[in-house]
């Protein structure tokens, strides 16, 4: 099903290549014909790596291949592909990724435990692999560190557009860079992580420092989105760090001398989770939802995500319709503390009740002008304590049923 590229889609940025990194992808014929569905990265040797995954209790093969590699710290491969998410495929599945993490440790010339795997697309199909480690000799043989467009097209599969990010950072009086790419459109209620994405830096970072900062950015930025509610089996974020810059020793714990670094991997990871909503299956509108007066920024954050996930709010913003009573509505099924005559709505700057009731005078007309646009935004306060949280979602059109009614067809 040819899909139209989401009105809310932003340009891919110039990415620069990154010292111990070469990537590219290839078509293996896995699901689709005539595209790219296998990406390989290899990274230099002494590259650290962090990573995050799905809280599902259905977890596809990669994620479980994963898992089991990181307590190591080390990595010198990643291999992608789209179509087959290899997940419910019991022995089958973890042979496939035994397969590709040998073949991928033959090409690059390390132990299969440092070759990271991610598979995104169908549940329940047997993969077959065959075809992505046939596929691998000739990809490997042609890795640039320039085909990063080519890697964010490759790990496709309902997205509109490819999704990447890059930064600068400072350690010491030495610049760093950090790029990632990440893949998403449904199935996206990230509960640790997002679908896919995998983030590479030239510095040179323990893998426990790395760790403590990936959890924490995805926390404040994957973990705050959702599209549908639902969470991926295959969930994967990585971070990988070559090495290969000059700049200060970093101590294991990290600390104050990686403060900018954490700040631009926080801007990153966010940079792309909105991607990620942005494309949204049959998105039409972004929508950022601002919790403030809860108990707890906990408590706030659950408010907002029961806002965002709410089907009849989403369909709301989707026919831009001014109706503040779904959004209350969400409130109070959160099961967080809340009470009636003290919450506060507001749509775009306006409020349109106060303390449980309708503000005197309230004019509907900027409200609805706001709804029009293609960026929404909600505020909620509670009046209950010092709390606050941000989630971001988007509106729920009959797109996303077109989409997912005909997903294998």
């Amino acid at each position: 099903m040819a899909l139209a590229v989401s009105p809310l889609a932003v340009p891919l940025p110039e990415l620069p290549p990154i010292a111990g990194v070469r990537l590219g992808a290839a078509e293996a014929g896995i699901r689709y014909k005539g595209r790219t569905d296998v990406v390989m990265v290899e990274l230099a040797a002494g590259t650290t790596v962090a990573g995050v995954f799905t809280s599902n209790k259905c977890p596809g093969a990669p994620v479980d291949w994963c898992r089991a590699a990181l307590p190591s710290g080390k990595a010198r491969a990643l291999v992608v592909n789209a179509g087959n998410a290899n997940v419910f495929t019991g022995r089958a599945g973890a042979n496939a990724a035994k397969a590709t993490a040998a073949a991928a440790s033959d090409l690059v010339g390390c132990p299969q435990k440092q070759v990271y795997l991610a598979s995104t697309g169908v549940i329940g199909e047997v993969l077959p692999h065959e075809r992505l480690t046939a596929a691998l000799p000739a990809l490997h043989a042609r890795l640039s560190e320039d085909a990063w467009e080519d890697a964010a097209r490759g790990i496709m599969t309902t997205d509109t557009f490819p999704k990447a990010a890059t930064r600068t950072a400072l350690i010491g009086d030495a610049t760093v860079r950090i790029t990632g790419i990440a893949k998403g459109s449904g199935m996206i209620a990230p509960d640790m992580a997002t679908m896919l994405c995998f983030v590479f830096t030239d510095a040179k970072i323990p893998a426990a420092a790395l760790q403590a900062m990936l959890r924490k950015g995805t926390d404040g930025s994957f973990n705050c989105t959702t599209v549908d509610s639902d969470t991926s089996t295959s969930d994967t974020v990585l971070l990988f760090a070559t090495g290969q810059a000059k700049h200060p020793r970093v101590p294991a714990e990290g600390g104050r001398m990686l403060a900018d670094f954490a700040r631009q991997l926080n801007d990153l990871l966010l940079d792309l989770a909105l991607q990620v909503i942005r494309d949204g299956e049959g998105a039409q509108k972004l929508v950022r939802i601002d919790v403030t007066g809860a108990v707890s920024g906990k408590s706030a954050k659950r408010v907002a995500m029961a806002i965002a996930n709410s089907p009849l709010v989403k369909t709301a913003i989707a026919g831009e319709d001014a109706n503040w009573g779904r959004i209350v509505m969400a409130v109070g099924k959160a099961g967080e503390p809340a009470d009636r005559d003290s919450i506060s709505v507001g749509i775009g700057g306006t409020w349109m009740a106060r303390d449980g009731g309708v503000v005197p005078g309230y004019d509907e007309a900027p409200v609805v002008a706001h709804m029009k646009g293609s960026e929404i935004e909600i505020a909620v306060d509670l009046g209950l304590g010092r709390g606050k949280a941000t989630a971001w979602t988007c509106d729920l059109t009959h797109g996303y049923i077109d989409i997912n009614g005909s997903y294998r067809s």
